[in-house]
């Protein structure tokens, strides 16, 4: 799946998930956190797809994961295969060079 279908369709993950994504530009990676009381992934709109899928993704596994939810085949293998990305180490550290 490309980077920017991948965002789209975390993205919709989330939002199965009752969690709001937001935009904003700044000096930060991005990441799930609590704003005022709903949990909110802040994506830093500097970074390209490939790193805000990554947050995304993160933000999913943070949030419980995506177990309860009917996904496309495609979408959970994007998910799994971004899981183990990470857990390997190899696109948390791609992620940071921008």
């Amino acid at each position: 799946m490309k980077p920017a279908a991948a965002v789209a369709a975390f993205e919709e993950v989330l939002g199965q998930l009752g969690v709001r994504v937001r935009r904003e530009r700044g000096g930060f990676r991005g990441g799930l956190c609590v704003v005022a009381g709903a949990p909110t992934v802040v994506l830093n709109k500097l970074h390209p797809a490939q790193a805000q899928a990554v947050v995304l993704a993160a933000a999913v596994r943070e949030h419980g994961g995506a177990d309860g939810l009917y996904l496309r085949p495609a979408v959970r293998a994007a998910l799994e295969d971004a899981w183990a990305d990470a857990e390997r180490g190899e696109l948390a550290e791609g992620a940071d060079d921008d």
